[in-house]
């Protein structure tokens, strides 16, 4: 029976495993021959000492920290979750770091979208030193004792900063689908740092955007020089390829500003269809002039295909003009309208639409210039979802994206304490990344610098607005408050504390204000918390002067404070099932069974393990993939009973049986 690797994933030997797929040949002994892999490379291998890379004192190490599996555990904490059993939505506390290791094996590839806003290093935020070799140890002690800052006059400012980011970034960037997305608050003392590790991590073709956010258009008072009024959002695709982003919706003044609804009729005025601007002759898209066709009443319709391939003839820079005449002649005696893109003195441009992008288009309609030559105007109706919406700007700016109506959100939350977390984003904000994302049901968002949980807040009530199910990964070091700050004397000794409180009362409300609107009922406000802890199992001691007192500990390989269920969940991590998998409870007799994901994992963790357990796994096997058994290596009477255990199991096709 093979034991259960107690680490999380090892990012090192799935890179290894990726090579392995794509150059066998240079994998002897699961280690890299890189003069062969330089040879199968070619020419795409780099000779010269001297090129450009970004570096700092401490990225090898930041890199190698980010490859080594975490050996801690998320233990469940069932009290201070909301609908336990029903949510699908997780609370993380704990050191991202080490959070973000442990969520390999079961979220690789899962999530479609991270927000995060990080520290800023402003010289009062509170940057934390990585321990590379325990960093859980390391994560105990932090939350300990009150936070450090990392002041300008450290000689290590910048260095400490990336140090920290670095090794996240790659992790979060392994947690992301291919057609995912990260968004990254922060402001100018590290913006120029971010997009260089950024750049690297994700790759230069990946970027998407940085765009300026004004979140406090009166600007800070008290800068030097300029009052700042805004910060920037970085984003970045895990594979252009595959990314795709939705436009902003109109509000109500964009659309009376900038669309013509008629008085019976829900139409409103879009682009002009004649291309105008750089590139808009015949010459620059040739393909994209042809023409329009429109009936009595101004109904749009287009030639047909063959007669679109014949305007052209094998190259499409010469045009078979008399064609072009003869089909004019054809359907003006059919009572139609011939349009071309031509400008007001009659030169010959190109549409903005492709001939095939208007088959699809429907309820168009056309406005004519005054010499009626013209196709200068689409309308699209409202009411069938046909308006378009604006794309997104390198500037974005809403009132309700300032500091004061974040605060304004947290203070009516929280019965007018405002004071409970300062600088939190505006919901409204996030909500807008999110919405601009596209997210579908069932996908996931992470924020693993989570603070007052505003992206979670933000989940909710666009939720409710269009009926989409997607859920949340929130994960927070839960950072000491100060003794003489109101969140402390309200009785919130930790960020994690406020956060929670925060998701608890913001889903509370929601539910309130929409009680009467379809689909509530199913509104997922609940949220499952897990806490960063030493993995359940014990380690072995091998000192010598210990020796007697350490056999007789090792009766059980569970720690004493540790429950069946603490050490169910670190199973669930370390093989690869998401944290929100359903989990039924089966008593067979004095006995647990733990069936997970419908027979996808099925757990006894007792100490006595009866052949009535054994009988029982059977009727639970999944039909859908091959069933996984786990016991914990103590619980048979004797090896006997162990091989008679696994050999039954046999017989009905289950083979992968393990213990921890």
């Amino acid at each position: 029976m093979e034991m259960l690797n107690g680490t999380s994933m090892n990012l090192t030997q799935n890179n290894i495993d990726i090579i392995k797929k794509i150059f066998p040949e240079v994998v002897c002994e699961e280690k890299i021959d890189f003069e062969k892999l330089r040879l199968v490379l070619g020419d795409n291998v780099e000779e010269k000492e001297e090129r450009y890379e970004f570096n700092w004192n401490g990225k090898s190490n930041a890199i190698k920290i980010a490859q080594t599996p975490s050996t801690g555990t998320l233990r469940p904490d069932m009290g201070s979750s909301k609908n336990w059993y029903d949510t699908e939505n997780l609370y993380i506390e704990g050191d991202n770091l080490e959070v973000l290791k442990l969520l390999q094996k079961s979220y690789f590839g899962k999530i479609k979208m991270i927000y995060i806003d990080p520290p800023y290093n402003t010289g009062k935020d509170f940057v934390y030193k990585d321990n590379f070799r325990d960093n859980i140890d390391n994560y105990k002690k932090i939350t300990n004792q009150s936070t450090k800052a990392n002041p300008e006059t450290n000689g290590r400012y910048h260095t400490d900063w990336l140090n920290m980011m670095y090794p996240r970034l790659k992790l979060a960037r392994n947690l992301l689908r291919e057609d995912g997305v990260i968004f990254i608050s922060i402001d100018n003392k590290e913006v120029d740092n971010l997009r260089k590790i950024c750049d690297e991590m994700f790759g230069e073709d990946n970027f998407i955007a940085i765009t300026t956010v004004i979140n406090n258009l009166k600007g800070r008072s008290d800068d030097a020089y300029f009052a700042t009024s805004n910060e920037f959002l970085l984003i970045y695709s895990k594979n252009k390829k595959n990314f795709s982003m939705k436009g902003f919706k109109l509000c109500e003044e964009e659309l009376e500003k900038d669309y013509d609804k008629q008085d019976d009729i829900s139409y409103y005025r879009l682009i002009g269809l004649r291309k105008t601007g750089t590139g808009w002759e015949r010459k620059n898209r040739p393909y994209m002039y042809y023409p329009l066709l429109l009936d009595e009443n101004n109904k749009i319709s287009t030639i047909s295909e063959d007669e679109y391939v014949r305007i052209y003839k094998k190259d499409a820079n010469i045009f078979d003009d008399s064609y072009v005449e003869n089909l004019k002649e054809s359907y003006t005696s059919k009572g139609f309208n011939f349009i071309l893109p031509k400008d007001n003195n009659g030169n010959l441009g190109r549409w903005r639409w492709g001939y095939h992008r208007f088959l699809k288009e429907k309820n168009i309609n056309i406005e004519l210039n005054s010499s009626g030559n013209i196709c200068s105007k689409m309308r699209a109706n409202l009411e069938d979802g046909s308006i378009r919406l604006k794309s997104s700007k390198t500037t974005w700016y809403k009132p309700e994206y300032d500091t004061g109506t974040a605060s304004a959100v947290i203070k009516k939350l929280f019965n007018n304490s405002s004071s409970i977390f300062e600088f939190s984003k505006s919901p409204f904000f996030i909500k807008d990344i999110i919405e601009i994302s596209d997210l579908k049901k069932n996908d996931i968002v992470l924020d693993f610098f989570s603070g007052a949980a505003t992206t979670a807040h933000s989940l909710f009530q666009l939720n409710i607005e269009d009926r989409r199910k997607r859920k949340f990964i929130m994960v927070q070091l839960p950072e000491v408050t100060d003794e003489k700050s109101v969140a402390y004397k309200d009785g919130y000794k930790n960020i994690c504390e406020i956060g929670k409180e925060r998701i608890r009362r913001a889903g509370d409300k929601i539910v309130s204000e929409n009680k009467d609107k379809e689909g509530i009922e199913n509104l997922d406000i609940g949220f499952k918390v897990f806490k960063l802890d030493s993995s359940n199992l014990k380690s072995w001691d091998s000192s010598i002067e210990k020796l007697e007192q350490n056999i007789l500990n090792m009766d059980t390989n569970l720690k004493k404070d540790r429950t069946n269920e603490d050490l169910l969940y670190e199973i669930l991590l370390k093989s690869g099932i998401e944290l929100t998998a359903k989990i039924e409870k089966i008593k067979v007799g004095y006995n647990t069974l733990y069936n997970v994901g419908e027979g996808a994992l099925l757990v006894c963790l007792d100490d006595k393990i009866t052949i009535d357990v054994i009988d029982e796994i059977p009727k639970h096997k999944s039909e859908f993939m091959e069933t996984k058994v786990i016991f914990k290596e103590s619980g048979f009477m004797s090896d006997s009973a162990k091989i008679n255990a696994i050999q039954n199991l046999k017989q009905f096709k289950i083979t992968d049986v393990r213990s921890v």
